[in-house]
């Protein structure tokens, strides 16, 4: 059965992964991400990594298939061209997709923005898996910032211009942190970052806007009061988000990565109260609300979903055929 070998684009990490049709981690590399540094300049790093899971692959007797990447937007999805992912300052306007084809000749690549890769992941091999009769799912990342990834029938929404999801700048209130450029913004109030900014604007003697997020993490999970406060105003705003997500969309199940998994209720709780509170009750009555089921390897299966999200069709043409949904 081919592989195939994945990178997750992150600004803080890069992760190349090697998987199969079945969504299984074989075997993973991790590197500080260079997401200031220029794209070119980048690029090498990227490419020893992919060769040298190519290596161990080859070495190890298997085929490999094609190249998956996983990687925030906005970006060009079909043309795998960054436009100005904020989580990547060095990389704007960056040909992604033409420089790894360039460097694996006769090696397919495929790109997908992070979230929908997410979403795919989740609706194939996480909550989705033996889950019969499931046809919409929204996967919402929440970590450094926030995004959606919309599975609608079945298939991955990609609008007219490749931003469907972009989901993190909706603005919630007039008042607040910024984020995303606006004040207010879903991002600012509910994010990893926005959680920060959050702590620091109700208890500025304690938290500043560069407190590590991990510090505020360590707290809520502390059961400090002041953090549980913080996380309870995130939660809250967070439950507005996907009250307008399940009005909008309707879906059988929201799922939600990173901060979600490790906070669990803490920060889920707040926010199902206020979706009961403000979404169509019908709408939510069909909704389940659940933390990421790959959890923390959630990235790393996502970093495949850009190959095995595709149709059967195209899968066919790279010998491969997806298993586990």
């Amino acid at each position: 059965m081919p592989t195939i070998i994945g990178l997750d684009v992150g600004g803080g990490k890069i992760a190349c992964v090697e998987g199969t049709a079945a969504g299984a981690i074989l075997g993973r590399s991790e590197v500080a991400s260079p997401a200031a540094e220029p794209f070119e300049r980048a690029l090498p790093l990227l490419v020893g990594l992919v060769r040298e899971r190519l290596g161990i692959a080859t070495a190890a007797g298997r085929r490999v298939a094609a190249l998956s990447v996983s990687v925030g937007g906005p970006l060009q999805i079909a043309a795998g061209r960054l436009i100005n992912p904020p989580h990547l300052p060095g990389w704007h306007h960056a040909p992604l997709k033409e420089r790894l084809a360039e460097a694996f000749a006769g090696l397919p690549v495929r790109v997908e923005h992070d979230g929908n890769a997410g979403a795919l992941a989740e609706y194939h091999f996480g909550v989705g898996r033996g889950r019969k009769g499931l046809r919409h799912l929204i996967f919402l990342t929440v970590g450094t910032g926030i995004g959606a990834g919309i599975i609608v029938a079945g298939r991955i929404l990609h609008g007219a211009s490749d931003t469907a999801g972009e989901v993190g700048h909706w603005r919630l209130s007039r008042r607040g942190p910024v984020a995303f450029g606006k004040q207010g913004s879903w991002e600012a109030f509910s994010s990893g970052r926005g959680m920060v900014l959050l702590a620091a604007a109700m208890f500025p003697r304690r938290w500043s806007d560069n407190t590590p997020i991990r510090e505020l993490v360590e707290a809520i999970l502390s059961d400090d009061a002041a953090a549980n406060e913080v996380v309870t105003a995130a939660g809250e705003r967070l439950g507005q988000g996907l009250a307008l997500l399940i009005d909008a969309f309707n879906p059988q199940v929201i799922v939600l990565g990173s901060l979600a998994v490790v906070l669990g209720e803490r920060l889920l709780g707040p926010a199902k109260r206020i979706v009961a509170a403000e979404a169509l009750p019908e709408a939510v009555a069909a909704c389940d609300i659940l933390p990421s089921a790959l959890g923390a390897g959630i990235g790393d299966v996502a970093a495949l979903m850009a190959v095995l999200g595709d149709d059967a069709e195209h899968l066919a043409q790279l010998g491969i055929t997806r298993g586990g949904s």
